[in-house]
């Protein structure tokens, strides 16, 4: 094709089928366990550690835009897993916070993720899992090189 690299040193595909296999993987479980999205989880996740947090920080968090941030806390709030108020000082702004049942949720979706990222951290060493950290990291600062 023209291109000057061969099939063999091309690694997007490789890292793409691997995320593809864990969010399907993730997907499957946590629809089953707790009904919810990867998305959603994701946003428990980070509410249980931060609660309040406004929804633009929460996205960043959950590397998602403030637009898919939006819709995920609308559904999370239509089941009554999240709570939004004002908050007290900027009354613009609402803080949100997970209610007994987003606790509940979060517990049973946690449980299927732990499975799930335990049975890949098994599959390498401590040192491996490090290594592969770190050439990941690399990855991420290769892409961003121009």
């Amino acid at each position: 094709m023209g291109s000057g690299m061969t099939e063999d040193e091309r690694l997007g595909a490789d890292i793409k089928r691997t995320e593809q296999a864990l969010m399907a993987a993730k997907s499957a479980a946590l629809r089953e366990a707790a009904g919810v999205t990867v998305a959603q989880y994701a946003a428990l996740f980070a509410l249980a550690d931060n609660p309040g947090i406004p929804g633009a920080a929460l996205a960043r968090a959950c590397l998602v835009t403030p637009q898919a941030m939006a819709s995920v806390l609308k559904h999370l709030e239509e089941r009554g897993l999240v709570v939004r108020t004002a908050h007290p000082w900027h009354r613009k702004m609402l803080e949100t916070r997970l209610t007994e049942a987003g606790r509940e949720t979060l517990r049973l979706a946690d449980e299927q993720a732990v499975r799930i990222e335990r049975r890949l951290a098994e599959e390498f060493a401590p040192k491996e899992r490090d290594a592969l950290r770190a050439l990941l990291a690399r990855c991420v600062t290769a892409i961003g090189r121009d």
